[in-house]
C-alpha cells in the first residue's frame, strides 16, 4: 500500500514537473505577482497570527502571553462586542443588497448600446473611486436646517426640528448603510458587466429551442450559470467590503463615534493598532476578522455554486 502511494506521488510529481516545463513561460509571467503576493500578503498574515499571541508595543521585544489577547477580546472587551454587532448589521444589510443592486444594474446596463453602456458604467462606478464622496454626504446629512435631508423633511412637514443625523445614535447606522450602499457599486459591478459580456449568445438561441420562454428563464437557466466565476468573485469582494467598513464610519460619524454606534471591527483594529500601538491585541482582532471573512466566504460560495442547477 505504501509502495503504491509512493509510486502515485512520484508519478504525479513527474507529471506536474513536465507540465511546468511545458508551460514555463506562463509560470515566468506569474512569478512577479506570486512573489509579491507571498511577500506582502501570505507572510504578513502568518506574522500577524504569531504576534496575536504576544504582548507587543513596537518598542519592546514581543512577550508571549498565550491566549490572553483572545480571552480579553471575546470576554472582557465590551466595545468589541458593540463593534461585532455593528459589523454584522452592516454586513447583513449592505452585503446582499449591494450585491443584488450591482448585478441588477449590470444586467440592465448590459442591454444598452455600446456607447450608452460605457457611459452608464462610468456613472455607476464613479462613486466608488470618488475622493470627495464624503463631503457630499456631510452636506446632505448636516445636523442643522441647511442640511439637505433636514430641509427636505421639514419642507414636507415630516419633522419639526432638525435631526442630528451624524451625532444621534438612533440614526448613525442608517446613514452609514445608505452611504455604503452608494459606494458599493465598484469592482463587483465591473466584474458582472464583464461576465454578462462574455456569455455566449448562441446559448440563448439554443435555450429558445429547448423551451426557454422569457427573459427571467434566460437569466436563471443561461445567464447566471454562464457567469458563475464572476458571481463568485463579486461575492468575495462584497463580503470583504461589507465586513471591512471603516472609512465611511470615521469620515461621517467620527472616531470614536457617539456611544460607539458607528464602531466596527476594523475601526477597533485601527484604534489598537494605529493609536494605542498594542499590536498583539490588534493582531488578535485582525485574526478574528479574518476567520469571520473566511467563514462567510465559504457559506456564500457554497450557496452560489447551487444557483441555476
Amino acid at each position: 500500500m505504501q509502495a503504491a502511494t509512493k509510486l502515485d506521488f512520484k508519478t504525479r510529481s513527474k507529471y506536474m514537473w513536465q507540465e511546468m516545463k511545458a508551460h514555463k513561460h506562463h509560470y515566468i509571467l506569474m512569478a512577479p505577482y506570486v512573489l509579491l503576493f507571498i511577500l506582502f500578503t501570505v507572510i504578513p498574515v502568518f506574522m500577524s497570527l504569531g504576534i496575536s499571541f504576544t504582548q507587543f508595543n513596537m518598542l519592546e521585544t514581543p512577550k508571549f502571553i498565550g491566549l490572553d489577547n483572545y480571552i480579553k477580546l471575546l470576554l472582557d472587551d465590551e466595545i468589541f462586542i458593540i463593534a461585532i454587532r455593528n459589523t454584522i448589521i452592516l454586513a447583513v444589510v449592505t452585503g446582499p443588497v449591494s450585491y443584488l443592486l450591482a448585478f441588477v444594474f449590470a444586467w440592465l446596463i448590459n442591454e444598452l448600446k455600446p456607447r450608452m453602456r460605457a457611459f452608464m458604467t462610468l456613472i455607476f462606478y464613479a462613486p466608488s473611486i470618488s475622493g470627495n464622496a464624503f463631503l457630499i454626504w456631510l452636506l446632505i446629512f448636516s445636523g442643522d436646517v441647511h442640511g439637505y435631508a433636514n430641509a427636505f423633511l421639514m419642507n414636507w412637514g415630516l419633522i419639526d426640528n432638525p435631526i442630528l443625523w451624524l451625532k444621534d445614535p438612533d440614526y448613525m447606522l442608517l446613514v452609514i448603510i445608505i452611504v455604503q450602499l452608494w459606494l458599493s457599486l465598484g469592482v463587483s459591478f465591473l466584474s458582472f458587466i464583464a461576465g454578462l459580456q462574455s456569455v455566449d449568445r448562441t446559448l440563448y438561441e439554443a435555450g429558445a429551442i429547448d423551451g426557454v420562454k422569457n427573459r427571467w428563464q434566460e437569466l436563471w437557466f443561461i445567464t447566471i450559470p454562464s457567469m458563475k466565476p464572476q458571481l463568485l468573485f463579486g461575492a468575495v469582494m462584497q463580503i470583504t467590503t461589507s465586513l471591512a467598513i471603516a472609512e465611511v464610519s470615521m469620515q461621517l460619524v467620527g472616531f470614536p463615534s457617539v456611544q460607539y454606534e458607528g464602531h466596527t471591527i476594523v475601526t477597533h483594529l485601527i484604534d489598537y493598532g494605529s493609536i494605542r500601538f498594542d499590536l498583539g491585541y490588534a493582531s488578535a482582532i485582525a485574526t478574528v476578522l479574518f476567520l469571520i471573512m473566511i467563514g462567510a466566504n465559504v457559506l456564500v460560495r457554497n450557496f452560489l455554486r447551487r444557483l441555476g442547477e
